[in-house]
């Protein structure tokens, strides 16, 4: 039991860091008590299952089957998104069948043969040793489990200084507070950190923060508002059609390093770019995180700046939010379409609390139910032509303005669809699986042509259409690149903003902005938008503005010790240590803000954002 505890202890560290030399570094050298407190715990919870099951064999099949899942869950989320199993990744298990489709076949069936030979094996034993072994009375079994659950419970605190749990493992050499998830799981173990994570605080309250500072900075902003307000001329926003398109896994290969495509793959969106404002996107996640993106397009809050735990604010915040501040608010009229399922991430409860009135997903029906869902050539997912396709029936809905979501699904994971006479093909070390790289190129040409395809149509419209396109962060297939050396390249997707012929002709729409948008962040998109249609803007906006005009773009970071990953506009990683005295002060005022309006006391939200 013992031996097993400390097996798993190292194999679910090894899933971690994904070299025996760094495991070994960590686990023999380094963090010895930490590795030692994981076998402790996990032989509990071996105690547990043999509380339930009453028979040694059967308690070590359920151990072993339940933590090779684990371990290859972590191994695979640690791939595609360099983070470890976090307790919000739970909520995923009500879509499993989902879940398992984004996995490949050859994974499966090892994971399923692995868990065959585990019951094969423990089932022989325990008819071999079934008279030898040891049966406990019901009072000891009950022991057992309840020890395997407090080991667990026992964690809830653990953040928390002044805490027996806290104390010992302070001693221990346990940190919860490296800025970096990954990095603080290739020290405590993956275990330890999912503990870890059980409880946490969304925000940490900035310094100041009080009623009297909210109604400065309302009136501050308020301020700025006016300024921009004398050289914008709509006042309406419910007179024109916001439409956010997030294009999933979309970035441009052709930037990716040690990589070589022997074409273009995307050139009609490429063209977009050149002709209308557009630039690139720090993205915070690398194969994964949509949700993440989304939440700060129609916020325009900071990822980087709730606590490093936070991996879903959907998940994590809104779902216990009543009335979040958003873009979505500002429009009387309100659709989202997502063909896929509407539980993940929660957007099926997340989505009216921003305020949508319709949400078309693969699981609504009646009048509600996608008007869309052909694939293409094999791929499982509803294609970018008929999400395209709903979109536009969304917009012939309504004779004035409405604000609508987006977010596709045909280049999600995994990339093995062999799409027949497929151009493409890759050359570089970049990639683990080339076949899988050609594949996503072929996939975003489809991507490039619908989209145009989709603007033409925009184009024929009479009435005043702007569209914020992006992609939300790359495809987690560049596994041999350094994260640490091209951490802002491989964080850089696509975004373009486009007003149809309509708008530019009416005064609602601009061809081509310049300022401030060749490096920005989800949460810069509102701000944007609003200029690019001659909006005016709230005190809240003008701060959104502000923050996109005169900060650098920033993004929730993956390596190394910092928190937030600042970018600047020749895409150079900067430190928020060499911000002017202006530019730290209005970061201050963005987390003010932030932090009042998402776990503060709101002193602000009746009044920042009319």
């Amino acid at each position: 039991m013992i031996c097993s505890a400390f097996l798993v202890g190292y194999l679910l560290d090894y899933s971690q860091t994904g070299s025996f030399k760094m495991t070994n570094g960590i686990l023999f050298k380094t963090d010895i008590a930490q590795y030692v407190i994981t076998g402790l715990i996990l032989m509990l919870i071996y105690l547990a299952f043999y509380g339930l099951f009453n028979h040694f064999f059967y308690a070590t099949a359920a151990f072993y089957i339940f933590f090779a899942i684990y371990t290859v869950a972590n191994k695979l989320k640690m791939l595609y998104r360099m983070e470890p199993i976090m307790p919000n990744d739970l909520n995923f298990l009500t879509n499993i069948r989902q879940i398992l489709s984004m996995v490949t076949f050859k994974v499966i069936i090892v994971v399923v043969l692995v868990i065959i030979l585990i019951i094969t094996v423990c089932m022989i034993l325990e008819n071999i040793f079934t008279y030898e072994l040891m049966k406990f009375s019901p009072l000891m079994r009950i022991i057992f489990v309840v020890l395997g659950i407090l080991s667990i419970a026992s964690f809830y605190d653990v953040n928390k200084e002044g805490t027996p749990i806290n104390f010992v493992m302070t001693k221990a050499g346990y940190s919860n507070f490296t800025p970096n998830i990954s990095l603080t799981a290739n020290t405590n173990g993956p275990l330890l950190t999912f503990l870890g994570n059980m409880h946490i605080d969304i925000m940490d309250e900035p310094e100041g923060y009080s009623k009297e500072s909210m109604t400065k900075i309302v009136k501050k902003y308020q301020k700025e508002a006016d300024v921009i307000n004398k050289n914008r001329s709509n006042n309406n926003l419910n007179k024109q059609t916001l439409i956010f398109v997030l294009s999933e896994s979309f970035s441009d290969p052709s930037r990716v390093p040690n990589l070589k495509v022997n074409q273009e793959a995307a050139p009609n969106i490429m063209n977009i770019k050149n002709e209308n404002t557009s630039g690139l996107m720090l993205s915070s996640g690398y194969g994964g995180g949509t949700a993440n993106m989304e939440y700060m397009t129609f916020t325009g809050l900071a990822f980087n700046q709730f606590s490093k735990a936070v991996q879903s604010p959907y998940t994590q915040l809104v779902v216990n939010q009543k009335h979040p501040t958003n873009i979505v608010n500002s429009f009387k009229k309100s659709a989202a379409i997502h063909p896929y399922y509407g539980n993940f991430y929660d957007r099926q409860t997340v989505y009216p609390k921003f305020g949508f009135q319709s949400f078309r997903n693969l699981n609504t029906t009646g009048s509600l139910a996608l008007k869309y869902k052909d694939t293409i050539d094999g791929n499982p997912y509803v294609s970018d032509e008929s999400a395209y396709k709903d979109t536009l029936w969304q917009i012939n809905q309504e004779h004035s303005g409405q604000f609508i979501s987006l977010v596709t699904m045909q280049n999600h994971m995994p990339y093995n669809v062999m799409y027949p006479d497929n151009p493409f093909t890759v050359k570089g070390s970049a990639t683990e699986i080339t076949q899988q790289a050609e594949n996503y190129a072929k996939s975003i040409n489809f991507t490039d042509n619908s989209t145009k395809e989709f603007l033409d149509k925009i184009d024929a419209i009479q009435k005043p259409i702007t569209i914020v396109w992006y992609g939300d962060h790359l495809p987690g297939l560049y596994s041999h690149n350094s994260m640490r050396k091209y951490n802002v390249v491989q964080h850089e997707t696509d975004y373009f903003i486009y007003s149809n012929k309509y708008a530019l002709e009416h005064g609602y729409g601009t061809k081509k902005l310049t300022d401030s948008t060749e490096v920005t962040d989800p949460n810069g998109f509102i701000p944007l938008a609003l200029k690019q249609m001659n909006q005016k803007v709230t005190p809240y906006y003008a701060l959104l503005t502000k923050v996109q005009e005169d900060l650098p773009a920033m993004a929730k970071n993956s390596v190394g010790k910092n928190a937030s990953l600042y970018v600047d506009a020749d895409g150079k990683q900067i430190s928020s240590k060499h911000f002017s005295t202006n530019q730290k002060q209005l970061l201050h005022d963005y987390k003010l803000v932030q932090y009042d309006l998402t776990v503060g006391k709101g002193y602000s939200q009746s009044t920042i954002n009319k």
